[in-house]
């Protein structure tokens, strides 16, 4: 074996070793050091992930990204919010070019230049909006945090001068007593705002797999659904664990003002990997944006991860459907 090969393995192997020591103490790691450690053992061994889309040995297919915040060129920058809980303040951040400087010349992409969410590494307090820019680059919304722990922080945006979306994030956290409350079971319908909603269909690994979630109130079909970011619902899904942010795009035309629909709303949904994988929908009626989040569990396709399609099997082992109150209304 060549003495780079040996260093490469040497490398991944403290990798791994760290991420284990700091798992069992109950620590999270600071996003700067996981990005480092990555970069090099990269370098070491050759980089086993570059120009691959991959997520662990032996699984390749679409990505699961949003877990670094330099790519493309592109990096957050002057990151900054409340340092403890029931402080009032900012959340600041700025987005740099590959020339170093702050961008601001961006594509609206569902309604917006720039989509912020934040959430709680457990998956919990969950947020989904949008800052205002200054003419120097910086975008800022008032923030206070309701609860002590790590949170990761995703931008979503379009720069003008590739018309490609760029998804980067970073970690903050909060000060104070930290108790995680990851969910132990899948969740597939949920109550949000005083409506039922709930979500039907399976998550394949390594293919788009459609999801529709369906509306009602009191036994009842909602239709009054109303566009909200250019479609009559928007769903984000992350990977338990990392917080890998995912691709999803709503099915059928964008949404035209005015218009109203429901009570089902449908979605691609592409995973990169088997596991579990939390889900929030936000939807608006009178107004009235709420989120309702689900807990879902992919499974493994019958084809291959790179093909990028094709039917996926199905878990013998269903999961009885849990419902929780959970709403977060903006």
């Amino acid at each position: 074996m060549r003495a780079s090969t040996r260093l490469g393995l040497y490398g991944a192997t403290l990798v791994a070793i760290f991420a284990v020591a700091f798992a069992a103490a109950g620590a999270v790691v600071p996003q700067e050091y996981v990005e480092q450690w990555a970069e090099q053992s990269d370098d070491r061994s050759g980089g086993y992930g570059a120009g691959h889309d991959t997520d662990q040995v032996g699984t390749r297919g679409p990505s699961a990204g949003g877990l670094t915040s330099e790519s493309g060129g592109y990096r957050l920058a002057g990151v900054s919010s409340p340092s403890a809980t029931g402080t009032e303040g900012e959340l600041l951040l700025t987005v740099l070019g590959p020339d170093g400087e702050p961008v601001t010349d961006f594509e609206e992409s569902h309604d917006k230049e720039l989509h912020l969410i934040v959430v709680r590494t457990d998956g919990s307090g969950f947020r989904h909006v949008h800052p205002e820019r200054d003419t120097d680059g910086q975008w800022s919304i008032p923030w206070q945090w309701d609860a002590a722990g790590g949170y990761r922080a995703f931008a979503e945006f379009e720069p003008a001068a590739t018309g490609e979306t760029v998804t980067l994030s970073t970690v903050t956290h909060v000060r104070g007593d930290f108790a995680p409350s990851n969910p132990s079971d899948a969740i597939s319908a949920t109550r949000a705002g005083g409506y039922d909603v709930s979500i039907d269909g399976e998550i394949v690994s390594g293919a788009a797999s459609e999801v529709v979630v369906t509306i009602t109130r009191d036994g009842r079909p909602v239709t009054d659904l109303e566009p909200y970011l250019g479609a009559f619902g928007h769903l984000v899904a992350l990977r338990e664990g990392d917080l890998a942010y995912l691709h999803v795009h709503p099915r059928g035309e964008p949404a035209q003002a005015g218009g109203t629909s429901g009570p089902d709303v449908a979605f691609d949904v592409t995973a990169s990997t088997p596991g579990r994988y939390l889900l929030y929908l936000d939807f608006q009626i009178g107004g009235q944006v709420h989120t309702a989040a689900f807990v879902l569990d992919a499974t493994t396709g019958t084809s291959s991860p790179m093909s990028g399609h094709g039917a996926g099997s199905h878990d013998e082992n269903e999961h009885e459907d849990t419902t929780r109150e959970d709403d977060h209304d903006h």
